[in-house]
């Protein structure tokens, strides 16, 4: 149980670093199934050969990284097994072994399939059971629960939006299980975007448009997560305009997420947002303290772990916003305490979470880092978020990517779509570059440090 919640954190991790689409192909039917804590040592099983020399190539880095925060190590070893004749080393619950051979080489070029009403992608761990409400998330929950009681009645569309990790991915999912336990004859889909991008790149490169359209015209209930990850993508965004009024027209219940406001969606063709604001919209706010504690308390539960009260407050007031990033780090001190046979208290959890950052300011964001940039570079928010590549606007603009990084809990991809960059690895390539001069040049560093200071004052 413990190596589960450490790898479903990991996954978590890695989606937000670069895309769900590598997690879906690649890593979907990994398993992490064995920790050698003498040794240092993280046993990985992959399907196949394939994925395995695939994600050793590519991948092993983050393995590196992420596990090593989250088992609490200064270092780490990563063994990659591609079979194990003892199956019962593999955990059911993480591997889902129907869809081995689909990963083994990714979602996108994938024939696409007719359209399966089965299939409709939603975690069944997500309810409105299980869903703490606080005053940062009122309306969200109200709204979506009124949804699954009279889908295509009221709300629709409604457009939930928040910061990364606050709950929007679980109200969603949280729909589709209530509408599927009280309206069994209701065909509902849970869709990310980007799944949904890959699925029309399949569509068109197989000749497959036809089958992509049918999968859409049956669905009475869509449920379409991260939005924002169809911006700049013109021919998608034109496919899901029609997709969107033909289901509108027929009454069925539309439900978006966001990590941004509609009107503030850059790469976004206007009347998609028109309609994405045409019903209601409702934000949700990062937790007060006493939210956080008291989903902390609950997640604790369902470990049967106790959570003595100074533990669960130490643990809120180091995690700025991010419920998921809250739960990330209470996995980490029950795994730890676990794994070192030690009772879970104040000291332990000190232990473990010392590597986590203060909590950021609240007003801290991309406009304020952006801002502050231009100043001292003598550009505009344009010049940062044109083409041009000449070399003080490319220093300027990775200097922005360095510190929105580092001075906000935004991923790779929020960055990218802030500056429309056209892929993350960009962003990924500017930070990296920022760092090494930094290491090697010291008034450099005193310039980013200065820069810093600017935002955070």
């Amino acid at each position: 149980m413990i190596l589960e919640g450490i790898w479903k954190e990991f996954l978590n991790i890695i989606r937000q670093e670069v895309g769900s689409r590598v997690v879906e192909t690649w890593l979907k039917a990994v398993v992490l199934y064995e920790w050698d804590d003498a040794n240092k040592i993280a046993y990985i099983q992959s399907p196949n050969k394939f994925v395995k020399e695939w994600i050793t190539n590519n991948y092993l880095e983050l393995f590196q990284q992420h596990l090593k925060r989250l088992f609490n190590v200064d270092s780490i070893s990563i063994k990659i097994l591609d079979s194990n004749p003892d199956s019962t080393l593999v955990t059911p619950s993480i591997v889902d072994k129907s869809q081995d051979k689909e990963l083994a080489i990714p979602d996108m070029i994938q024939p696409a399939r007719l359209p399966m009403k089965k299939n409709s992608h939603i975690n069944e761990l997500y309810t409105f059971e299980n869903f703490i409400v606080g005053a940062n998330n009122s309306l969200a929950y109200a709204a979506t629960k009124a949804i699954s009681e009279k889908p295509g009645k009221l709300y629709n569309p409604l457009f939930i939006y928040g910061g990364f990790g606050l709950g929007k991915t679980h109200l969603l999912n949280a729909i589709g299980n209530a509408i599927k336990k009280n309206f069994k004859n209701l065909n509902v889909l849970y869709q990310p975007a980007d799944r949904f991008v890959n699925e029309f790149i399949s569509a068109i490169r197989f000749d497959k448009i036809h089958l992509f359209q049918e999968k859409y015209k049956i669905v009475d209930v869509l449920l379409v997560d991260d939005i924002q990850f169809m911006a700049n993508k013109d021919q998608t965004q034109e496919t899901f305009f029609h997709i969107f009024n033909f289901l509108y027209e027929a009454g069925k219940q539309i439900v978006f997420s966001s990590d941004i406001y509609p009107a503030d969606l850059q790469g976004m063709a206007k009347r998609l947002k028109s309609r994405f604001e045409s019903g209601l919209v409702a934000d949700i706010k990062k937790p007060s303290i006493e939210t956080k504690v008291a989903i902390l308390k609950r997640k604790a539960d369902l470990h049967d772990e106790r959570l003595p009260d100074d533990v669960s407050y130490f643990i809120a007031s180091k995690v700025s916003s991010s419920i998921r990033e809250l739960e990330g780090a209470l996995i980490r001190v029950i795994a730890f305490a676990h794994l070192t046979s030690q009772e879970i208290n104040l000291e332990l959890a000190k232990k473990v979470l010392f590597r986590i950052k203060t909590p950021k300011e609240e007003n801290i964001d991309f406009e304020l880092i952006s801002k502050v940039v231009c100043r001292k570079y003598s550009f505009n928010l344009k010049d940062l978020r044109s083409t041009k590549k000449f070399k003080e606007l490319s220093l300027a603009r990775q200097v922005a990517m360095y510190l929105m990084k580092n001075l906000t809990d935004k991923s790779l991809r929020d960055i990218c779509i802030f500056l429309d960059r056209k892929d993350h690895t960009t962003v990924s390539h500017g930070i990296k570059r920022i760092e090494s001069i930094c290491q090697k040049d010291d008034d450099f560093r005193l310039t980013v440090k200065q820069l810093e200071e600017e935002v955070l004052n």
